[in-house]
């Protein structure tokens, strides 16, 4: 065999490769478009379906907490579908799909085991309600709001000066909460100090016509009173103490503090300053 058909015959095998790579190239690019347009759609589909969801469960009166963390997850898993499909499409093998899910399960399970305790503190709130969406809770570091929503991870919270927060679930769900929505009324207590010298009596019928005067003051299930608490060391100190809804907490005592305040110097009832007396031995 002599050069020139050597040449010919690797010319065609060359000819024969690049043949086979266009081929492959060409059929990978056509699985690469059709994920593309199937991430797309599918995404896209995945956003309808999240809409009609929430539209039955709206028509279906599902509890906000509860729909606001189902969404969350059905979001979470559509997109996850969609990707997987989009893989296949591509060509990778759904065994080596499975394989690589679960080592990145693992992985990922050693690296966020504090978001899957969050996952599962999602589910112990929605299980056993502690709170649900519109209540106003206290958490264990004093912070007041109104859970907004209950998600996979997270509680959405919106404090009273707008604030928005958003808690782990895990923490919550583990921590101290005060839900300020459970019962219909709260007993709240005012402070209030008069000087030393002026009677209790007098001071005590003021405070309660104060209160007496604001229709958020409620008689049940205890009428307001007025108690001596303490003999401090510059004044007599009173507890103000009167019941109303939880909703007239905040604005109720400031409003009320405000009141007394302007109330007690009118009956020339004076408020104590900090003082000490001293005695000179000669």
């Amino acid at each position: 065999m002599d050069s020139a058909e050597k040449l010919q015959i690797e010319i065609a095998s060359l000819e024969s490769v690049l043949s086979t790579l266009g081929d492959k190239l060409l059929s990978f690019g056509m699985r690469l478009l059709a994920a593309m347009v199937i991430m797309l759609v599918g995404f896209w589909l995945t956003k309808r379906l999240m809409l009609a969801i929430k539209r039955g469960m709206e028509r279906r009166k599902v509890e906000a907490s509860l729909s606001s963390f189902l969404l969350s997850f059905l979001n979470v898993i559509f997109k996850v579908l969609v990707v997987v499909v989009c893989l296949t499409t591509v060509g990778v093998q759904m065994t080596s799909i499975v394989a690589v899910l679960g080592a990145a399960s693992l992985a990922v399970g050693m690296a966020l085991s504090g978001t899957l305790q969050n996952f599962a503190g999602g589910v112990v709130i929605l299980f056993f309600k502690p709170f649900k969406v519109g209540d106003t809770i206290e958490i264990a570091n004093g912070r007041v709001g109104v859970v907004k929503k209950i998600m996979i991870f997270t509680t959405e919270l919106h404090t009273f000066d707008n604030q928005v927060v958003f808690l782990p679930n895990g923490t919550l769900a583990n921590g101290e909460i005060t839900n300020l929505s459970l019962g219909e009324v709260r007993r709240i207590d005012i402070n209030i100090s008069i000087a030393y010298g002026d009677k209790v009596s007098d001071a005590r019928k003021v405070i309660l016509d104060v209160l007496k005067k604001d229709k958020r003051v409620l008689i049940k299930p205890v009428e307001p009173q007025v108690i001596l608490n303490n003999l401090g060391d510059s004044g007599v100190e009173l507890i103000v103490r009167y019941w109303t809804k939880y909703e007239n907490v905040y604005f109720s005592s400031l409003e009320l503090r405000e009141r007394i305040y302007e109330a007690l110097p009118k009956k020339k009832i004076k408020f104590p300053f900090p003082q000490m007396d001293v005695h000179i031995i000669k």
